[in-house]
């Protein structure tokens, strides 16, 4: 068995390389980094070091690496003959390896069986993004309904934190131990891959909310609030009183919109944020807050971490959700000059209207629930902006 996947990076190849190589594929990989690349083919094997109350090494063996910038027809005859493709490249990024996945369709043999293909990416719908880039590309119906025949698109939720890794790790990933890969089993007609390490569901909607605004959106919470009171890892942020405060709360409300929404049990989801809150916590994860908080501009959109949840929190249970709303205040003081979409967003809090901000930056109109509040919060921190100027 084969699998192409997309980005070579830490997520590639400590979480998805990974699951792929124990479950007996052989990874090619297929990335732009020409350095990331050389280093890959040029190595036996590389180390996932799983991080933890119980830490331990695995060893990934069994490779290869492919330039995808320099070298496409290599990768268009392995995408012609793999069993699965996946992608960890971030949502924004899919629609410059879809071309390449169509050429491989299309060099496929017709009566190949379908192939895999699942994005993992933080991002809802990230392989109908994928294949809708795909089928846009194609120049007639009848070559797109060709190509459909060829493949299986199927929806996932990703779930395992993957630090920025110290400088000397070479090709080597540190991971923490918990993961969670769920995919979407009804496109594929009860022929789905066998990946032990992922899990095959009939309903994938509620597993991508519940992990994008539990993880996701906590995640962000500590990195903001954490920033703002000093600290440097999440680790260390939230063992502050307050952050920890801050995050709990914005958890809850999004746990009382996923409960009135899907219909999760109150019980399993506050199970759930518990767990999430320990992982952050983990000593052995050095995990900087500017990592995890890096482009704000993109979180704050209006399906992303916090007003994705928000919305629903605002239509399916009623009122303000306060804590997420502070949340996005902390995001909006995110003042990291190395970080381009911090630089952006602190110039609109200086040169724009905040009603503005909050309809463009953020999708949510006049005369919705949340304007108004988000207005206030956006106002309040240009008036800072303006104080220390």
């Amino acid at each position: 068995m084969k699998a192409v996947h997309f980005g070579a990076g830490n997520i590639g190849r400590g979480f998805v390389g990974l699951l792929l190589h124990e479950a007996g594929y052989e990874v090619v990989f297929a990335d732009v980094n020409a350095e990331l690349i050389d280093a890959l083919a040029a190595a036996d094997s590389y180390d996932v070091h799983l991080v933890g109350e119980e830490s331990e090494t695995k060893t990934v063996t069994g490779f290869r690496a492919i330039n995808s910038a320099t070298d496409e027809e290599a990768l268009v005859a392995e995408i012609a003959s793999a069993d699965v493709v996946t992608t960890a490249v971030g949502p924004r990024i899919l629609r410059f390896v879809a071309p390449v996945i169509a050429r491989g369709l299309a060099a496929r043999p017709d009566d190949a069986p379908r192939l895999a293909v699942m994005a993992c990416e933080n991002a809802i719908g990230a392989s109908d993004l994928l294949a809708a880039e795909l089928m846009d590309g194609l120049p007639d119906d009848e070559t797109r309904e060709a190509l459909a025949a060829k493949a299986v698109f199927a929806n996932t939720a990703v779930d395992r934190i993957v630090p920025a890794q110290a400088p000397d790790a070479g090709i080597d990933v540190t991971v923490e131990t918990f993961y969670e890969w769920v995919v979407d089993r009804s496109p594929f007609g009860g022929s789905e891959p066998a990946i032990p390490g992922a899990h095959f569901v009939d309903s994938l909607g509620p597993y991508i909310e519940r992990k994008l605004f539990t993880v996701n959106t906590g995640h962000a919470t500590v990195a903001y609030t954490g920033f703002l009171r000093g600290a440097t890892t999440i680790s260390e942020a939230i063992g502050i009183p307050e952050v920890r405060e801050a995050a709990e709360a914005a958890l809850r409300e999004t746990s009382a919109a996923l409960s009135a929404k899907h219909g999760l049990p109150e019980e399993e989801l506050a199970a759930y944020r518990a767990k999430i809150l320990g992982r952050f916590a983990n000593p052995y994860l050095v995990d900087e807050v500017t990592r995890v908080g890096r482009e704000p501009l993109r979180k704050l959109g209006r399906n992303d971490r916090f007003i994705g949840p928000a919305s629903d929190y605002a239509e399916f249970v009623g009122g303000v959700p306060v804590a997420l709303v502070d949340a996005v205040g902390a995001a909006l003081r995110f003042d990291v000059p190395e970080d381009t979409q911090s630089v952006e967003l602190l110039r609109l809090l200086d040169e724009a209207d905040a009603s503005a901000i909050v309809e463009e930056v953020m999708g949510v109109a006049a005369g919705e629930a949340l304007h108004e509040p988000l207005t206030r919060v956006v106002a309040e921190a240009q008036r800072e902006r303006g104080a220390s100027a």
